[in-house]
């Protein structure tokens, strides 16, 4: 069989998602370089001021974002490993909004399917891309 024989259309959701890991991995980072140089937080109740030092919040967004920017590059390269770290990350986050359903019902819908799409084609089609050249 040769490499175009075994293209399909689901190239471009991996891709996609690819893509997409991109851009949260890197918003992530810039959200925990942010909460690194600006540390000292200030949250106003009804009842009084709590400060708190979100550093190592910082640090947590900081290395998940370069994981997941990695991860990214390699699903667009075809990279087995970084499929498998899609996976899991993907999969946490469709739980996570999944569970968010009853605070924002819509939004929650749309993340979950698009996800279960993501999901489908980074495990059922993901070694297409690593046999294509897009």
């Amino acid at each position: 069989m040769d490499q175009m024989s075994s293209r399909t259309g689901w190239t471009g959701w991996i891709f996609f998602a690819g893509f997409m890991m991109l851009i949260a991995g890197a918003l992530n980072a810039v959200y925990g370089l942010v909460a690194l140089f600006n540390d000292e937080w200030v949250v106003w109740g009804n009842r009084g001021t709590v400060m708190l030092d979100i550093t190592q919040w910082g640090w947590v967004h900081l290395i998940l974002g370069l994981i997941v920017v990695l991860a990214g590059i390699g699903i667009m390269s075809g990279n087995l490993a970084a499929r498998i770290v899609a996976v899991i990350v993907v999969g946490i986050s469709l739980i996570v909004n999944f569970l968010a359903i009853p605070v924002y019902p819509v939004w929650s819908l749309v993340i979950v399917s698009l996800e279960v799409l993501i999901l489908w084609a980074l495990i059922g089609h993901g070694r297409e891309l690593k046999n294509s050249d897009v």
